[in-house]
């Protein structure tokens, strides 16, 4: 179970001003993909979904990726609750039409 301050920042983290999410039309080519396999006290989280991964180097230093999770916002989540993985295009041109 994650502790309460892991919680918090986990749900607090976001983005910051400069990032800004991906579009359909710019950096298609370094999309990632992860599947979601654990949501310990995560409630935008699905086990056995795939959720886009934005860039962010720091957070993965740290052990963390940066998540577009089901509330459509991006927060860092621990690297261990997904897997990544590579996607047809025709299946991310899919996925970041839903999104």
């Amino acid at each position: 179970m994650l502790g309460d301050a892991l919680k918090e920042f986990i749900l607090t983290m976001k983005m910051s001003q400069e990032q800004t999410p991906l579009s359909m039309t710019e950096g298609k080519e370094n999309t990632k993909f992860a599947l979601c396999i654990e949501n310990k006290d995560c409630e935008d989280l699905e086990k056995r979904k795939i959720y886009q991964v934005l860039p962010d180097d720091e957070a993965e230093k740290e052990g963390y990726l940066r998540v577009i999770d089901e509330s459509g916002e991006d927060y860092l989540y621990p690297q261990s609750y997904f897997i990544l993985v590579q996607l047809p295009h025709e299946a991310q041109e899919a996925l970041l039409v839903a999104s």
